[in-house]
């Protein structure tokens, strides 16, 4: 198995310890492992411009993503981003055919648009606009029958 100094220097890529990780210079910060990094000192010392992983509840409260908006730091809420796994899952549980789930996974290019159209518009962080389409698609649902 291979260790991550070796990947590095077949990449070309640099090691940081994890207490650096959020400041290392990039241009995507992508926590895709573990939940609550950006707390505090993470959204403070970050030096990438966008933020999009696969990790559940990336921020460590809600007002993080409030801080990250602020300082111009474009974040992709976790549960847009993340949504291809829940969607795999639906093929067992719901038992849809691949080809279901993977258009619902393409489809998720465009809601990551859509809650960046709206969290513009509204002049609302991406977080929030995440909760209201969510919100806004479970009222249509019910109504719906």
């Amino acid at each position: 198995m291979k260790s991550v100094f070796d990947v590095a220097a077949e990449l070309g890529a640099t090691v940081a310890p994890p207490d650096a990780i959020a400041s290392a210079e990039a241009d995507i910060f992508a926590p895709c492992a573990l939940g609550g990094v950006l707390d505090d000192r993470a959204v403070q010392e970050l030096r990438a411009e966008i933020v999009a992983g696969a990790a559940n509840n990336q921020l460590l409260e809600p007002r993080h993503g409030d801080a990250l908006a602020a300082r111009g730091v474009l974040y992709v809420p976790d549960v847009v981003a993340n949504a291809g796994g829940v969607l795999s899952g639906g093929a067992d549980l719901l038992g849809w055919s691949r080809a279901a789930v993977e258009r619902r996974v393409h489809a998720i290019h465009d809601t990551v648009l859509l809650v960046l159209e709206m969290a513009k518009a509204d002049g609302a962080p991406p977080h929030v606009a995440a909760e209201r389409l969510a919100e806004q698609r479970l009222r249509d649902r019910a109504a719906a029958g």
